[in-house]
């Protein structure tokens, strides 16, 4: 099986700074694609935060571009986001996801971690 495991959400004031850390661990053969997504009170669809592509380019939300930068440390299964300049409609779930082929069985399978909540009070 594998886990997808955030942490690193919190309280911070408008213009603040957070960083969240997301692992992924287990019966892992790849990665595809892992990234950050979040869903924002009374909204029903999550959406795109920041997230790297199968060959490491990255793709940013509009909302994020200039404030937000995502990392990642490949030799851990990890991806890391640092949200500058926060704003208070920044406020969300924020959930990791993975897209990750297991040494079990040759095909890809999404991988969801329980979402790490960020509050920016104004």
């Amino acid at each position: 099986q594998v886990q997808v495991v955030e942490s690193g959400g919190g309280l911070v004031q408008a213009g603040g700074s957070l960083r969240l850390s997301c692992a992924a661990s287990g019966t892992i053969f790849s990665i595809n694609t892992m990234g950050w997504y979040r869903q924002a009170p009374g909204k029903q669809q999550r959406e795109l935060v920041a997230s790297f592509n199968s060959d490491g380019s990255t793709n940013y939300a509009d909302s994020s571009k200039g404030r937000f930068t995502i990392s990642r440390d490949s030799a851990k299964n990890t991806v890391y986001l640092q949200m500058n300049s926060l704003k208070p409609e920044d406020t969300a779930v924020y959930y990791c996801h993975a897209d990750v082929q297991t040494t079990i069985a040759p095909r890809f399978y999404q991988y969801w971690g329980q979402g790490t909540q960020v509050t920016v009070s104004s």
